[in-house]
């Protein structure tokens, strides 16, 4: 009997022992949390002055209760967040206790004011959550104005409105054979890692009066002129990132028009990889300004652009890349990169021509069968601002590498130019003169003195008789070279 009954003690000692084991808290610290969502997004559109409601599920799914340690609100009281954890009215608590295998609901409600136009376009917070000394999170994502919200969205034909801003978020793609429209003085905003993708055709109807914008989505002042704020990008297994254009025309896109526009902030403005024809542009551009790129302005692969009366300016490596070939013509415009504002010590020219790619020691050569320049102004900071690569080991790989400059002003230190059939009464290596480049002011107008006034070629400027801004090049003693017409009064 006193045997059976150390038995029975020791094994009722035994069941306590674990039972109490497995009702004590478990500090293992690889015991981590589960959600029911790792974002809240709040993609409602707001209308009114007021706030909507939103939960998300925290889960223990051990075997042991778990405490967490802290629950606070990352933007804490500056936040426009409101949280209700465990039915307690808060943005901080301590020391909650999930039972084994149970979870709790915490309510988050954000309040803005749609019709500010100073809020951000996008609000973000996160939950965060210190268990075992682990420290992990749950994202909020809110949208401060009354915007059509574009998120992730393949497109058919349809028509974009000015009446209140676009937002793009998780990028967009205007599908095959389909067509976005968009209308005078339509405002588009993208989000971070966020890009326009064109299968089928985009046609931009901007005026002077009214252009139409392609910028961030970030409203406040610092961000006015900031690079970098938009576009996609891919990341490979080798750790390699492709950053595609934040207006990004792919292979089979045609018919694009762009007209009256103000492209800024992205990482890439423009992208085009469709296959060259050069009998129809992929792309016609004009009247545009493309500004304030982290890597490039326009970057083209095998395809056809032709552009007037654009200003590209102020970019991290190229203003324009025109590579693997293709066929260009650029009338008007003005190409200058500087590089003390914000990109970085810049390394490349504000343009580049380019006909092959070398991969695993092969060369891949391409036609470049017209690169014409008319009228046009490529400047910088750096001594050379022009690049031709197309030789290998200093010999041309053998596809056509075609282009001319005709009257253009080019900074190009010591280029051999003496081909007169390529470089047409061309001015080298005179600073065009701008009315005022510092950080607050940039204003690419020429000033009275400029040696680019009355340059230009006539033949060409009969074929764009107003400039940028709607100036006449036909009413004085002659054109300018540039986008910009200097008129003294």
């Amino acid at each position: 009997m006193k045997f059976k009954y150390l038995i029975f003690t020791g094994t009722l000692l035994l069941v306590l022992f674990f039972s109490c084991r497995k009702n004590d808290p478990i500090v293992n610290p690889d015991a981590k949390l589960e959600f029911s969502t790792d974002t809240v997004l709040f993609d409602t559109i707001f209308t009114t002055i007021g706030s909507t409601t939103k939960n998300f599920r925290v889960y223990n799914k051990h075997a042991q209760p778990i405490t967490i340690d802290r629950i606070i609100l990352a933007g804490n009281q500056g936040s426009r967040f409101r949280l209700n954890i465990n039915g307690k009215l808060t943005n901080e608590l301590e020391k909650i206790e999930i039972l084994a295998k149970d979870s709790m609901y915490i309510f988050v409600e954000v309040t803005l004011n749609p019709t500010n136009q100073n809020n951000p376009m996008v609000v973000q917070d996160s939950v965060v959550f210190q268990t075992n000394g682990n420290t992990q999170d749950v994202d909020l994502i809110a949208f401060g104005q009354d915007v059509h919200l574009v998120n992730g969205e393949i497109l058919k034909t349809q028509t974009w409105i000015n009446d209140k801003p676009y937002l793009v978020y998780n990028s967009m793609l205007v599908d095959s054979l389909q067509t976005l429209t968009i209308e005078p003085g339509t405002r588009i905003h993208f989000h971070k890692r966020s890009s326009m993708l064109v299968k089928g055709t985009l046609l931009v109807n901007g005026t002077l009066e009214e252009p139409v914008s392609f910028l961030g989505d970030r409203l406040e002042h610092q961000y006015d002129e900031y690079p970098g704020q938009w576009g996609s990008w891919m990341e490979y297994e080798n750790g390699s990132v492709y950053i595609l254009g934040g207006i990004h025309f792919l292979n089979g896109s045609k018919d694009n028009m762009i007209r009256y526009a103000v492209i800024k902030n992205a990482m890439k403005g423009i992208q085009a990889d469709t296959l060259a024809n050069p009998s129809k542009p992929t792309l016609t551009i004009s009247d545009t300004r493309i500004e304030n790129m982290s890597v490039a302005g326009i970057y083209a692969q095998s395809s056809t652009i032709l552009a007037s009366n654009c200003l590209i300016a102020n970019c991290g490596s190229w203003c324009v890349a025109l590579t693997l070939g293709g066929s260009y013509e650029f009338y008007h415009c003005t190409i200058s990169n500087n590089s003390n504002f914000g990109v970085g010590n810049r390394t490349e020219p504000a343009l580049m021509l380019n006909n092959f790619f070398v991969y695993e020691g092969t060369a891949y050569v391409y036609n470049l069968y017209n690169a014409l320049f008319a009228n046009c102004i490529i400047t910088g900071s750096r001594p050379m601002e022009i690049e031709f690569i197309n030789t290998i080991n200093k010999k041309p790989v053998p596809g056509q590498f075609n282009y001319i400059f005709d009257h253009c002003l080019v900074t190009i230190d010591t280029m051999n130019t003496s081909d007169e059939s390529k470089w047409i009464d061309v001015v080298k290596n005179l600073y065009p003169r701008f009315d005022s480049l510092t950080f607050t002011v940039r204003d690419y107008r020429l000033d009275t003195l400029s040696p680019a006034k009355d340059r230009a070629n006539p033949v060409f400027s009969k074929l764009f008789p107003l400039d940028l801004i709607g100036i006449s090049r036909l009413s004085d003693a002659g054109p300018d070279i540039g986008a910009y017409e200097r008129q003294d009064k």
